[in-house]
């Protein structure tokens, strides 16, 4: 069962192929795209990278604040532990914020 159970879709696809696949490649096959629009230009574009690093600090400190509604929604009726826990989780934060500013990632004009 081991050597058949992977071999067998092996089989079927090959046979698959054999049966229904065209003999020889035409124009269609080997066009770029099959349906839609042909594509016009160049398809590299660049773009700095200083935009992705950007969306990246964004959802990160997005979603990490997300994590800061809990507890302050029930700011009052939480004990020193928690406290102490969030403070060491902004501390964090703000350790990341720092290192992307030291790093020259919140700079708009490079």
């Amino acid at each position: 069962m081991a050597i058949v159970f992977p071999l067998l879709p092996l089989a079927l696809a090959w046979l698959w192929r054999k049966f229904f696949q065209p003999p020889k490649p035409g124009a269609t096959k080997n066009a770029t795209y099959e349906c839609g629009v042909e594509s016009i230009g160049d398809a590299q574009i660049q773009f700095r990278s200083q935009y992705y690093l950007y969306a990246i600090i964004f959802l990160i400190f997005d979603v990490e604040a997300i994590f800061l509604v809990p507890f302050a929604v029930a700011f009052t009726g939480l004990p020193i532990g928690a406290f102490v826990a969030i403070l060491v989780f902004l501390l964090l934060l703000l350790e990341g914020l720092v290192w992307a500013w030291g790093k020259g990632c919140l700079n708009w004009a490079r």
